[in-house]
């Protein structure tokens, strides 16, 4: 483990540069550039506010605001997990030919992200600004919660990442799970309607709805998140990331031999 933040430390300057690459090349190529990180969910949020109100009957105020808090932190977390798990495929050639710490790839990738995530926010900001919901104390817990999103990321990452190399079908597999997780977590709903349910109980044990249920909680309610619940997801993420290391590093002795 020392060795891992000693080689993070020595190959800063990579991972400074491969984190600006990944954020410059997401929209590299495309017309509206970076404009897509906002136009992305705003689309979406359309969609689902015009489906749930009125044909699903969804009678929560402020509906599109309270949809705009669930998308964005649901995005981050799918486009991360999908774009790092390719993060070591992509770069396949350059494995072959110069050597680095292989970490820096899928840490590049999920971090990356996490400034994308942080940029698409500014959305939220607005919204919540003209629904008249405005801020709160506990508004400044957002990035808190966006850190303890950031480690159970790439917990994830750094297993698909390495798993992917070997088995190249894996990302149709992460997308079945990634869909089925979408309808168990409160993107659309909110999970107070789901109080005394089964599902709730779902939640409590889905890291991913226990953390847009703190979005909304410091968001939207004004109020502080279940920091217990929040605390359990932070600890489960460090020891993810640390077996998620370990996975990796006994698999990336065989990535050359893959390309």
């Amino acid at each position: 483990m020392i060795q891992f933040f000693k080689n993070l430390y020595e190959y800063r300057e990579l991972l400074k540069t491969n984190i600006k690459k990944e954020i410059r090349g997401k929209y590299k190529g495309a017309f509206l550039g970076i404009l897509w990180s906002f136009i992305n969910p705003l689309l979406q949020v359309l969609v689902y506010a015009i489906v749930f109100p009125f044909i699903m009957k969804n009678r929560e105020p402020n509906y599109i605001t309270f949809l705009i808090c669930g998308i964005i932190p649901w995005n981050y977390f799918t486009s991360n997990i999908n774009q790092g798990s390719k993060s070591i495929i992509d770069n396949g050639a350059i494995l072959k030919k110069v050597y680095f710490p292989r970490e820096i790839l899928p840490i590049s990738s999920c971090t990356a992200g996490l400034v994308n995530f942080f940029i698409q926010s500014s959305i939220i900001i607005i919204f919540l600004l003209f629904s008249g919901i405005g801020y709160s104390k506990y508004f400044f817990l957002f990035p808190l919660i966006a850190i303890v999103q950031y480690f159970f990321t790439l917990g994830i990452i750094f297993i698909t990442s390495c798993l992917e190399v070997y088995m190249r079908d894996l990302e149709y597999i992460i997308n079945f799970f990634l869909s089925l997780a979408f309808y168990v977590t409160p993107v659309l709903y909110s999970a107070s309607a789901m109080e005394n349910t089964p599902m709730m109980k779902l939640f409590k044990v889905n890291p991913v709805a226990i953390l847009i249920m703190s979005y909304r909680d410091v968001f939207i309610y004004q109020r502080k998140p279940d920091f217990l619940l929040l605390g359990i997801v932070l600890l489960a993420s460090i020891l993810f990331c640390f077996i998620g290391m370990s996975i990796f590093r006994k698999l990336e002795k065989g990535f050359a031999e893959e390309f």
